[in-house]
């Protein structure tokens, strides 16, 4: 059970149902926060408010909310004024509707939260929304209220339990206009191909497996300051430069992607295209790979810029074989002639 402190109280409002639940924050930060500091005696910078009226300095519990009006005056509001708004959604969660979840623009996600069942009462309630849920494969589109305004929410299954997403309105989104880029660009089927086979090398990930480099190096630099050690030596940063050859950036990508997989160096190398045509005979089979698709184009014709990609190793080892098979049938020959001197 998920021992959290509640941030709200209230109840699900599910047509007549009415399920109790406290709702409860379902992410934490693990980023290494610091303090303000005087860098001459290393002393704690702090902040002190102060009232402007009596200019002395004033304590926590004697400060309080207010809005200021147009003209400058403020106008108090309190805790009691707000939790006594005029709207089903001050205390409650109000399910408005229930939609596909690919309806939700991922942009409109914020914080979220756990809905958990507040006493034996709300366990029946609870447990026939949240089958509901799993079962119409949709999630709920609720209103509620929470520090002070109005929001838009998603409840979903997580497990067992009941999720709630905040939403932004829709108005609250920008539209990316002016964003994209305004010249007119050409992307041949050549370097489709080769991101293709980049997303494929690539594949998946196990998101368990990701975890805050930065966080694990300001930890490093922390411990080392503590200690009186040396700090830790930053890496070389990779040589830059201008990209001026889209496809040669893409096959590098492909082999450098492979190579850190394992993979043979042979399997590594990614040739361009033939050029194709402008009507595509059909759709590609997504049960296999892209990439062998690739390999099987690039065994049919090879161009010119294929032997250049082609590794200095392979060229070696050609011109040895050739070198070989030069000497043997040189040696054949020879045998041959003495044998018809013979």
């Amino acid at each position: 059970m998920l021992h959290v402190r509640s941030i709200w109280n209230g109840a699900i409002s599910f047509g007549l149902v009415s399920i109790p639940i406290k709702l409860v924050n379902a992410t934490e930060s693990h980023s290494i926060s610091f303090r303000q500091i005087h860098t001459e005696d290393g002393g704690r910078i702090r902040y002190r408010k102060f009232c402007e009226l009596e200019d002395r300095e004033v304590t926590q519990g004697e400060i309080g909310k207010g809005y200021e009006d147009a003209d400058g005056s403020i106008i108090p509001i309190t805790d009691e004024d707000l939790s006594s708004l005029p709207i089903p959604t001050a205390k409650t969660i109000e399910i408005v509707a229930f939609v596909p979840a690919d309806r939700i623009d991922p942009l409109q996600m914020d914080a979220a939260y756990y809905l958990q069942a507040s006493g034996a009462p709300a366990a029946k309630p609870y447990t026939l929304l949240r089958e509901a849920l799993k079962r119409s494969n949709k999630v709920a589109i609720a209103k509620f209220a929470l520090r002070g305004r109005e929001r838009l929410g998603m409840l979903r299954v997580v497990g067992e339990a009941i999720a709630m997403h905040g939403l932004l309105w829709p108005d609250e989104v920008r539209a990316p206009e002016g964003l994209a880029p305004d010249t007119n660009v050409t992307v041949r089927d050549q370097e489709l191909d080769l991101a293709d086979a980049l997303m494929d090398t690539l594949g998946e990930v196990d998101l368990e497996d990701l975890h805050d480099e930065y966080r694990e190096a300001v930890e490093e630099v922390i411990a080392a300051k503590a200690a009186g050690e040396a700090l830790p030596q930053a890496p070389e940063p990779a040589s830059g430069g201008k990209v001026l050859d889209l496809m040669a950036a893409l096959e590098s990508s492909v082999r450098a992607a492979r190579e850190s997989r394992g993979e043979e160096a042979e399997h590594a190398e990614v040739k361009s295209l033939p050029q194709r045509k402008t009507t595509r005979a059909a759709p590609k089979q997504t049960g296999g790979k892209k990439s062998t698709s690739t390999a099987k184009k690039t065994a049919a014709k090879k161009t010119a810029a294929a032997k250049k990609s082609t590794a200095k190793s392979g060229q070696d080892t050609a011109k040895k074989s050739a070198s070989k098979s030069t000497a043997k049938k040189t040696t054949a020959k020879k045998s041959a002639s003495r044998k018809r001197s013979a």
